[in-house]
Formats: C-alpha cells, sequence, structure tokens
C-alpha cells in the first residue's frame, strides 16, 4: 500500500529529469522515496524512460524499488558509493592505468618448506596445537558449470575410489585437526573449530541440502554457519550507467561481486567478535576444490603461529611469467620519509611489467632453483583474528575492487557486454599498514595445489607442461601426493604410468587414499608405517580407520580397510589379487554420469580384499 507523500516529493524539481518516474511516485512507500531521488543525483535517470503509466505493471515497478533497496542496503556505503567508485575505476581503467604505478616491487620475506624434514615436522606440530584455536571459512559461492558439472562445486567428489566430495573431505580434514589438537591440550579440551561457508544465491540452498542429507559429515549442526553474499549492480558504460536486464525493464541486471565479500560479511555477521571472546586466534580462508589443501594447513598454521604473521598466504613456487599470480612486497615513496609498504598477490599479467618499469630489465625471471623469485599466490590464507578485527572495524569490512570491462574497440568507449566492480579475498592486506607483518609459506606444489576448475576441452587445450587444472589432474595429484607422502615414509612405491584422459597426458600413480583421521600429518603417517612395506602401481589403497598400521605389507591389487577407533589393526604380509581399474569414459557420452565423465575414466572394481572391524580390541590382518 502506498504511504501519503508530501506534495513537494510528487511534484518536486529532483524529479523532472524523469517525468515517467515522477507519474508513479505515488506507488513509493515514505522509506522508498530516497532511493529515486539517490538514483537522478547518480545520473541513472535512464532506467526509467520505458516506465508506462501508473497503473500499468505497479507491482514490477514496486519490485524494482524492492531491488534498488537490497542493492543499497547491501553494498558499504550504499549504490551511491558503487557508482562513484565504478567511475573512479572505469575512469582509470579506461586511461590503462596501472593500480601499482609508484610502487617498487622486490621480493618479501616468508618461510619456504620441505616436506618431512624436521623443519616442517616442527611447524606442523606447532600447527596441530594452535588448531584448536582457529577457524575455517570456506569460500564456496561457484557452480560447477565451468567444469562440464551442473551440480556445486563442493559437492564433486575429489577422488573416484570412495567418492568422497569435497566439503566432506574438507569437513572431516577440520574435524581430524580438531581432535589432534584437542589431544595435545593441557588436561584435553571439547572445543568445536567453527567453520563458515560463503554461499550465493546459486550455491546457498544446495550447499545446505547437501550438509542436511549428510548429518554435516559429523560435525555438530552449529559449528557451521552459512552466510549468503549477495550480487552487485552491473554497469553499462563508462558513466557508470546501471544496466538494465534484457529480460525484464523493471530489473537492473547483477553479477557476482566477487570472493572478496567474505570480509565484509564476516564483519556484519558479529562471527569474529564471537569467536575472540571464545579465545580463538587464528581465521583460515580456502577455496574450493583443491584437494590437497589440508596436507599443507598444520604446517603453514604452524609459521603463523610460530612467526606471528598477522597475514600468511599460502604459495607454491611458479616459473618466471606463469598464469598464476606473484607474492611480492611493493614499496611507495612520496618523496618524504614516509614509505608506504605492502605484501600483496600481484596478477601475473601485472608483475612482469611491473619488473620491467622498475629497473628489472629482463621482468620476471627464474632464479637458479629455476623458478621465478615471487612465490605463486594460491589464495589460501591465515589471518590473526585480533589484528584482523582491528582493521575491519576501520573498514567495515570493505576491500580494494578494481573492474575490469571487456571495450569493443581501441577507444574503449563502449563496452562488449556489462561489467561491475569485483574484489578479491587475497587483496585484504591492501588495506594494512606497513607495520603489519604479512609473510607467507611456500609449500611444494605436489603437496599443496591442484585446484579442480576446468572443463575437459578447455584442459586439453593447456600447452604442453602447464598444468591441467582439470577434475582429471585434480584426481591424480592426490594420488601423486598420498604415494610420495608414503614414500618419505619409507614405503616403497612404484613409479607411475602416463595415460591420457579427456585428452589430457597425467601420470597415474597408485590409487592411495586415506581418511584424514588416519593420518593429518607426516609424524602420523611416519608413526603408522613398519617394516619393508611396498605397493606396486596397479594398486588400490583405502583406509578409513584411525588406528590401522601398515606393517612389511606388500600389495599388489586392491586393499579396503575400516575400523572404528577403538580397534587397532595391523595389515602386513602379501595382498595380491586383480584389483580396480581405471577405464576411459567418453567425455561426450551423456549416458555417463557428469562426475565420471569430467574425469574421462570410471575405477571398474574387478576384485579387492576388503575388511571391516567393528570392535574395540587389537586385530592382524595377515592374509
Amino acid at each position: 500500500m502506498a504511504s501519503t507523500l508530501s506534495k513537494h516529493d510528487i511534484n518536486g524539481d529532483w524529479a523532472s529529469s524523469a517525468p515517467n518516474l515522477k507519474k508513479n511516485l505515488s506507488l513509493l512507500s515514505s522509506e522508498q522515496i530516497e532511493l529515486p531521488k539517490m538514483l537522478l543525483e547518480m545520473g541513472q535517470s535512464h532506467l526509467f524512460e520505458h516506465w508506462p503509466e501508473p497503473g500499468v505493471d505497479d507491482d514490477e515497478k514496486r519490485a524494482f524499488f524492492d531491488q534498488v533497496a537490497k542493492l543499497n542496503a547491501s553494498y558499504p556505503g550504499g549504490l551511491a558509493s558503487y557508482i562513484r567508485t565504478a567511475r573512479e575505476l572505469l575512469a582509470e581503467s579506461k586511461e590503462g592505468k596501472n593500480p601499482f604505478d609508484g610502487f617498487t616491487p622486490s621480493v618479501p620475506s616468508g618461510e619456504v618448506l620441505t616436506y618431512g624434514d624436521e623443519n616442517f615436522v616442527q611447524f606442523e606440530e606447532a600447527g596441530v596445537r594452535e588448531g584448536r584455536n582457529a577457524a575455517f571459512v570456506l569460500v564456496a559461492g561457484g557452480l560447477g558449470e565451468r567444469l562440464g558439472y551442473n551440480g556445486i562445486k563442493v559437492a564433486l567428489p575429489s577422488e573416484s575410489t570412495t567418492g568422497t566430495c569435497f566439503l566432506q573431505l574438507y569437513i572431516e580434514s577440520i574435524l581430524a585437526l580438531q581432535d589432534a589438537s584437542c589431544r595435545l591440550a593441557e588436561g584435553g579440551c571439547k572445543r568445536q573449530i567453527p567453520l563458515v561457508i560463503m554461499t550465493s544465491d546459486d550455491t546457498h540452498a544446495r550447499t545446505m541440502e547437501l550438509l542436511e542429507s549428510n548429518a554435516y559429515f559429523g560435525m555438530v549442526p552449529t559449528q557451521v554457519t552459512l552466510l549468503k553474499q549477495e550480487k552487485v549492480a552491473c554497469l553499462d558504460d563508462n558513466d557508470a550507467r546501471l544496466a538494465v536486464d534484457s529480460h525484464n525493464k523493471y530489473r537492473i541486471q547483477t553479477k557476482p561481486h566477487g570472493h572478496g565479500d567474505v570480509h565484509s560479511l564476516l564483519y556484519s555477521s558479529g562471527l569474529l567478535n564471537k569467536w575472540r571472546d571464545a579465545g580463538l586466534r587464528w581465521v583460515l580462508f580456502f577455496q574450493d576444490t583443491n584437494g590437497l589443501l589440508f596436507k599443507a594447513i598444520p604446517a603453514a598454521l604452524g609459521v603463523s603461529a610460530t612467526k606471528q604473521y598477522h597475514v600468511n598466504s599460502l604459495a607454491v613456487p611458479r616459473k618466471a611469467k606463469e598464469p598464476i599470480g606473484g607474492i611480492a612486497r611493493l614499496t611507495h615513496s612520496d618523496g618524504t620519509f614516509i614509505c608506504r609498504t605492502m605484501v600483496i598477490n600481484v596478477e601475473y599479467n601485472q608483475l612482469d611489467p611491473l619488473l620491467r618499469a622498475t629497473g628489472y630489465a629482463d621482468g620476471d625471471v627464474n632464479s637458479e632453483t629455476g623458478f621465478s623469485h615471487f612465490p605463486g599466490n594460491i589464495n589460501q590464507l591465515i589471518i590473526e583474528l585480533g589484528h584482523y578485527i582491528e582493521e575491519l572495524t576501520k573498514t567495515g569490512g570493505a576491500i580494494k575492487e578494481f573492474v575490469n570491462p571487456k571495450y569493443k574497440d581501441s577507444t574503449k568507449t563502449a563496452f562488449k557486454s556489462s561489467t561491475r566492480l569485483e574484489c578479491m579475498m587475497q587483496d585484504y592486506p591492501k588495506t594494512l599498514p606497513s607495520s603489519a607483518r604479512v609473510g607467507f609459506t611456500v609449500m611444494d606444489t605436489w603437496l599443496a595445489y591442484a585446484p579442480v576448475k576446468n572443463n575437459p576441452e578447455d584442459a586439453a587445450k593447456v600447452p604442453k607442461g602447464n598444468p591441467y587444472h582439470s577434475a582429471t589432474s585434480g584426481e591424480m595429484a592426490i594420488y601423486r601426493a598420498n604415494s610420495l607422502i608414503l614414500r618419505k615414509a619409507g614405503v616403497k612405491v612404484d613409479d607411475p604410468v602416463n595415460q591420457v584422459f579427456n585428452g589430457q597426458e597425467v601420470e597415474v600413480w597408485s590409487r592411495i587414499v586415506w581418511k584424514p583421521k588416519w593420518a593429518l600429518t607426516f609424524s602420523e603417517v611416519r608413526s603408522k608405517v613398519k617394516g619393508s612395506c611396498c605397493i606396486s602401481q596397479k594398486s588400490t589403497m583405502v583406509i578409513k580407520g584411525r588406528n590401522i598400521f601398515l606393517e612389511d605389507l606388500s600389495l599388489d591389487g586392491a586393499l579396503v580397510i575400516d575400523s572404528v577407533d577403538d580397534a587397532e589393526v595391523i595389515v602386513g604380509d602379501s595382498v595380491q589379487n586383480k584389483g580396480w581399474i581405471l577405464e576411459s569414459v567418453d567425455y561426450k557420452d551423456a549416458s555417463v554420469p557428469e562426475e565420471v565423465r569430467i574425469r574421462g575414466f570410471r575405477i571398474n572394481k574387478i576384485e579387492q580384499l576388503e575388511k571391516s572391524f567393528n570392535e574395540s580390541g587389537k586385530f592382524c590382518l595377515k592374509p
């Protein structure tokens, strides 16, 4: 029901630039009247050009202002601030301004770890101790459409031997850290590690359904909080005119704002203060389809605790000019004694030109190690909670934005399609003072980084030698990592063979998988391997129980072993059978499930030794 508006509101000069709007002002409530004023002041009169007389489409007109109110409320500073920022950034984009102009890059300080050595083990132990003082934040706002998968990405199986989806893998890893950390606490502890999942309109309901239908994969429901990210308005031109939806003239086109919104959502939710009051110290941010991540997290958290970093970015070695952002220390001087420094991710297409413009004639080059001086950012952050709250209190959680319009031609006067402002989670350090302790932790790529983000057709076009980042390569990376970890622990694991699936040549290692509760750290793996063990390349081994020990095991086939937590099982001697084999499938065969097609293979379970121990006690499995 429309409210009674003043004569000035209905007939005032402020609406004269939009006569069609002026005719319809009586539809607005008193709370809404400021919205059209703001839009006209910000040069958005085009939104009302095609509005008909009152009495026609009135419900749609009201819905328009409901959407404007939502866009206004969900952006720090409101829609007017969004438009002003957009104009500034669009002007800089048209001029070709580099956002890092005036900054001089240098190699930042950080920790470079070698898996399995004494230093790594010490950091892992420190990280496990700190685990009970951490909260985890999963950024999961995307669908799997880019992968050729119509579900939400966190529901995609991380590997085929168990079918464990990414969300289950992450939750079970957090629970394993929780249990291990609490066991180390003096007198024990019962603290639950919180998990926040940032969703979107596309993923929210399906993420909740996935959790509820699987009993939260073992977590207590109150441990998990879903925060839904809102979209932002699209822009039609360099004047930041808001784009009208092509299918509905009463709707503004919207798109995602980027995963940087996670900071403002956490700030506005009140969770950060709640965590601080509960004694938590760390917030760990991670993304949705990296099946290796939790192999690196304990040691990285240990680095943060030991070095007292305010921000710690997980990184991997990167080749010079490789298309992955590099972590760099940037210094800016305004000609006085005051310098501004920040350690930040610099996108690969900005890093090389920046280096060349600041005295590095060859730009981004490899060092004597064979890798760039600037490590590769993998968008996994560990942030110290107290300092984080201090900074977000100043900014409200707002992150430096950017705009990336696709221009029709070199004049940069028109866009191919609408654009919008975006922000990235890893740009948080841009707001920090120079005194902030910002560092990084470099892990081997095989241990820490195998994202699943490309569909088979795009992956097959990747230049030879570059990572595919597909469901195929992501699964093979899990087997590779587990095989190499067991090798480090003294197990003889055969070398891989090369096979081609979906046009991608990959290394196929022994298909070795274990639940996180079996071993979260290298020390745990090493403690559960005894004697002389060997695993053939054709073998599959799945370990699901906590206290399962491999002792003089010779595996040539498939072995699946499970046990309750109170059972202690020794697995040894020779296990030999026909095993499980990988069979190629056609990516275009619609009769095959999507999650199988995008890998290019299925597992044919011909023969296996499968044993479960469902009672407490000590057992020995020696076929």
